[in-house]
């Protein structure tokens, strides 16, 4: 299986999208329209190692809403990322059994190696 969550209107995740094969070779599921449910977020924490690890503090409701300022817990992490797309790190590839989270050029390379590109 070959799936991408991503933002339609994001950039990064679009330049990520064209660099991995473009949208002939993946699902697509864009976490605004399709949000993502637990079961997947769960599948994503056993790769990421935490809640934390998969949210996106670069998300402009993060400061907005003073998130910033307060000590998060895991659970905290898991309801800000399944109540609000913004949240998820993203782009999240799912190339085979392998997951590949976030825009890091190290984690975009290996997701690369993955497809064979």
């Amino acid at each position: 299986m070959k799936k991408i969550y991503h933002l339609s209107t994001c950039n990064t995740c679009q330049r990520i999208i064209k660099e991995l094969g473009g949208v002939e070779e993946f699902v697509l599921q864009n976490v605004k329209e399709q949000h993502i449910n637990e079961a997947e977020l769960e599948q994503f924490k056993e790769v990421a190692g935490s809640y934390e690890n998969l949210f996106n503090r670069r998300a402009r409701k993060y400061r907005a809403e003073g998130l910033h300022e307060k000590d998060l817990s895991e659970a905290d992490y898991k309801k800000l990322i399944l109540g609000e797309y913004t949240f998820l790190k993203r782009p999240i590839a799912v190339i085979g059994k392998e997951i590949f989270i976030g825009n890091s050029k190290k984690v975009v390379a290996a997701a690369k190696e993955a497809v064979g590109k």
